[in-house]
């Protein structure tokens, strides 16, 4: 018998910064205000998300790699993870700028936190006119000026502003200072880690608690990486009705898919799960004489054992990413 593919029931996240467009845009169900992010395939200890529906629902991942194994996840991912699921999915919306922030490095994340560290990709979703993104460096800066500009409160000055619209990816390895703009809707995929060094925060309070969000000063200074880039968007083709390379990482590889009709697509070779993310428009997916339809915001888990599938679209961009 064949394993489906898995849908799963999001964890909605307050956070300070979090907007409504995750309810109207993505049509996600809940009640609650403030909701920044939406984690649609998660690991994460205490944060695991269960099947939604079909006859694994209510399983979490750790139970169904326990029980199907290379099965589900693929070999390879099996070997090196075990039961420990390598990726955390999530869409974001910032209505209000995020933290500035860094993430440590597997080696530094296991060392201080028992952790993966936290290699990730953005690709944007929506952006109101004239939304950034704030990654990486504009100039040469060292560690002894950075320490100077944070506590005079001007590490913005130092900082690499992106003006973004939607299409635009970015990858963001660890080291790399980052943050989300007010106005951007974004799909997120990264290691299963919630390992943040938050590094200025605007002295905003949060609301809910009445205090200022605590910053992690020296744990992010040697976690930093004050390389300077000539550029940090990701280039790609658009090809319609084709798989188009976007991020290849050691952590994670991202295709897009652009389609207006019915495409096949062949899985073999990979020995791997793969996901899903519906970025725009809708998509059904055909795969062992069932059929899945894919919103736009939603999300679904291919296991690895599948090794052909054919999707229809009249419009849509799916985001597929594997190991």
């Amino acid at each position: 018998m064949h394993i489906s593919p898995l849908k799963f029931d999001p964890i909605f996240c307050y956070r300070i910064w979090g907007g409504e467009k995750l309810k109207t845009l993505l049509k996600k169900d809940y009640q609650e205000s403030s909701i920044g992010e939406s984690w649609e395939i998660s690991a994460v200890p205490g944060f695991e998300t269960q099947v939604s529906e079909g006859p694994y629902s209510g399983n979490t991942l750790k139970e169904l790699i326990e029980k199907f194994k290379g099965r589900l996840v693929g070999n390879k991912v099996y070997e090196e993870f075990g039961i420990e699921f390598p990726l955390l999915i999530k869409y974001i919306d910032a209505a209000r700028p995020l933290s500035i922030q860094v993430h440590p490095g597997d080696e530094l994340a296991r060392e201080r936190h028992d952790s993966f560290g936290k290699n990730e990709m953005w690709y944007i979703m929506g952006a109101d006119e004239g939304a950034e993104l704030i990654i990486g460096f504009n100039q040469e800066v060292n560690t002894k000026q950075y320490e100077e500009l944070l506590q005079t409160n001007e590490i913005m000055k130092v900082l690499n502003a992106e003006t973004v619209r939607a299409g635009d990816a970015f990858y963001i390895p660890t080291g790399r200072v980052h943050a989300i703009g007010a106005g951007v809707m974004l799909a997120e995929i990264q290691q299963t880690s919630d390992v943040t060094y938050r590094i200025y925060d605007y002295d905003r309070v949060d609301s809910k608690t009445g205090q200022k969000r605590e910053l992690h000063t020296e744990l992010a200074k040697n976690a930093i990486d004050f390389e300077l880039h000539d550029s940090y968007r990701t280039e790609y083709t658009e090809q319609v009705n084709a798989a188009n390379r976007l991020i290849h990482s050691p952590f994670f590889k991202t295709e897009i898919l652009i389609l207006d009709k019915r495409f096949k697509r062949d899985l073999s070779n990979r020995d791997s799960f793969v996901i899903y993310m519906c970025v725009e428009g809708d998509a059904q997916i055909y795969t062992n004489d069932m059929v899945f339809d894919l919103k736009l915001g939603e999300t679904i888990l291919i296991p690895a054992e599948c090794e052909e599938i054919h999707l229809n679209s009249e419009g849509c961009r799916l985001l597929e990413v594997f190991l």
